[in-house]
């Protein structure tokens, strides 16, 4: 076979595909695979055998094609490729942290019913049709554990013709339930419903059918820990994807925080920078989402800690320099759509040091932009995949003045 009648991938777009030296783009590839002119593919050296047997159709995974080494190099490349696009060059580039196989704690399913049939799985990449998990490389499996009896469960609660979402997360106490799109109609389904959560050891099981959500079983107050301090966790609330992900990123913010002085945690949530921060030093953390700001101030206020919990609204109103330039360092852990307003606002701060968390490096590159023109040196990033085998990549960044 010569070299003319194939192309050679080079690297991984941002969406997946393998892009050759020629910019052809081809779907299910990997780094060092040859490409014959009929478009059939000769593996090269980081095309491994997928471990799930439904990849490629199940939209939960679409990189199993990778190697190790080659799904690091995506990782980094998704950060370093969205900064330089903005103009952007960090100092150091950390090495990426990709989180192992079957470690996700939180995952949000569909289920459908036809007829006694119930399937329970992700869609299929750009269609609505579900994959029935039989196996699952990316779940806790103690949270696929659960798929099976839960099939038999919705046979009980789920209309005919009729889907829902399954809700799991792992907390403290065990696997926390949610079931959205059930009817829980007559006797027997009610006591189905008490006899899962019981048999099965649940943390909690919450079914909305509708109207709202109405808690069915707790034994316990339901509690997810930061730093050792538990905090009351609303049904399904924003946690990091996996422990090992999230103890990465705390990792990288610790190590950036001055050793004192007061430190702001932006869009802070139930408090996953915050208290591993304050166990010795004081803290204001903002969030705009009511429920996860109460139960952070519920939480540091049982564990005494020096936390001071604002519910605001930082795209509406974000905090001013004047406010900022109290802070001997600042966490900024936005959503998706990044932080403009409040980085704009830091811009124009004397704050020596700001370390962003980020789950979208186009966002975050935006951003960075922003710091970078007013005088912030970005000085390192680092990449996390938490999402074992997607394109979702999340990133620390620290900005230094």
């Amino acid at each position: 076979m010569t070299q003319t009648d194939q192309d050679i991938i080079i690297r991984i777009a941002a969406k997946g595909d393998g892009v050759t030296a020629n910019g052809r783009h081809v779907a299910l590839t990997a780094p060092g695979d040859h490409i014959r002119a009929d478009g059939s593919i000769i593996p090269g050296p980081h095309h491994v055998e997928a471990p799930c047997t439904h990849f490629p159709s199940c939209g939960g995974c679409g990189l199993q094609q990778l190697d190790e080494e080659a799904l690091a190099e995506f990782v980094s490349d998704r950060v370093t490729g969205a900064l330089a696009g903005q103009g952007v060059e960090p100092l150091h580039v950390l090495p990426p942290h990709v989180s192992p196989p079957r470690t996700r704690r939180r995952a949000s399913l569909r289920a459908a019913r036809s007829g006694n049939r119930i399937t329970i799985g992700f869609a299929e990449e750009g269609s609505h049709k579900l994959i029935d998990l039989d196996m699952c490389e990316i779940l806790d499996p103690r949270l696929f554990a659960l798929l099976a009896p839960l099939r038999r469960l919705l046979v009980h609660i789920l209309p005919d013709r009729r889907a829902a979402h399954v809700r799991l997360s792992l907390v403290d106490q065990g696997v926390d339930l949610l079931l959205e799109g059930v009817r829980v109609e007559g006797l027997a389904a009610d006591e189905a419903l008490g006899e899962f959560a019981r048999d099965h050891g649940l943390a909690r099981l919450v079914i909305d059918e509708g109207d709202g959500q109405q808690t069915r079983w707790e034994p316990e107050a339901v509690t997810i820990s930061f730093g050792g301090v538990p905090v009351p966790f609303p049904a399904y609330a924003f946690l990091q994807a996996t422990p090992d992900g999230e103890a990465a990123l705390v990792a990288a913010v610790m190590d950036a925080m001055p050793d004192r002085g007061v430190v702001a945690d932006l869009f802070s949530g139930l408090g996953t920078f915050a208290l591993a921060l304050g166990a010795n030093r004081p803290v204001y953390a903002a969030e705009g989402a009511r429920d996860a700001i109460l139960s952070l101030k519920a939480g540091a206020h049982r564990a005494q800690r020096r936390l001071v919990a604002d519910h605001r609204d930082l795209f509406r109103r974000p905090l001013v320099p004047e406010e900022l330039n109290r802070f001997a360092g600042i966490i900024l852990d936005p959503p998706r759509a990044g932080a403009r307003e409040q980085v704009l606002q830091l811009a124009a701060s004397q704050v020596p040091v700001i370390a962003y968390v980020s789950c979208n490096p186009g966002s975050f590159a935006r951003d960075a932009a922003h710091l970078t023109s007013a005088g912030y040196r970005l000085e390192s990033v680092r990449p996390v995949g938490q999402f074992r085998w997607s394109t979702h990549v999340e990133l620390v960044g620290i900005f230094r003045k």
